[in-house]
């Protein structure tokens, strides 16, 4: 891969990032309780190389690592990375959004950094609606009813599923070069 590659991928991952961030920054309840604008925020690529020590927590099959910032009372938001990146694709994001008012939450996803299955028995499965489920039982584990999802590629094929199995634990979402959902019976009959 050129550097050239590499600046590109980068670039947009900052740009989709920022993009992230300009959606879910304070408007109403949360500017009005830290008494900044939407203005005031502002993710500076490269300006954070680290988040605070990772957590762990049991989450159905999983003991998921995640990065945590923000109030614990906050409106909360789930960071999601996609192939091959992983929570670092968020470590100028979440200070940003932290800074905002909101829980900010960054799981490794099933296969990445020191997330692991809690039984070596368990199927090893990449499908998006597993990851989901993984996603739901972070959320049941850290108390959380709705929130607002956001991620990039298979983070935002999560979001996407969620969003369209489970709405009412989707407050918002936002989801940066996905996938489509689609309805295999749908298409078989010509309406898409």
């Amino acid at each position: 891969m050129s550097n050239h590659d590499t600046f590109d991928r980068r670039s947009f991952l900052y740009a989709a990032a920022a993009g992230v961030a300009a959606n879910l920054l304070p408007t109403s309840a949360v500017a009005q309780q830290t008494g900044r604008s939407r203005s005031t925020l502002i993710v500076r690529a490269g300006a954070n190389t680290s988040f605070a020590p990772l957590k762990q927590i049991d989450a159905g099959v999983l003991n998921v690592s995640y990065a945590e910032a923000g109030p614990g009372d906050g409106p909360a938001v789930i960071l999601l990375h996609g192939w091959p990146y992983d929570i670092y694709s968020f470590v100028d994001v979440a200070p940003a959004l932290a800074s905002g008012g909101y829980r900010v939450i960054v799981p490794y996803l099933r296969g990445y950094g020191p997330t692991r299955f809690l039984s070596e028995d368990t199927l090893r499965n990449g499908e998006p609606a597993a990851v989901a489920v993984d996603i739901l039982a972070l959320m049941d584990a850290l108390k959380i009813d709705r929130a607002t999802l956001a991620g990039f590629d298979w983070g935002a094929r999560t979001a996407n599923v969620i969003a369209a199995l489970w709405p009412e634990r989707c407050k918002a979402m936002v989801s940066v070069s996905g996938y489509l959902i689609g309805q295999n019976a749908v298409a078989a009959q010509g309406r898409v």
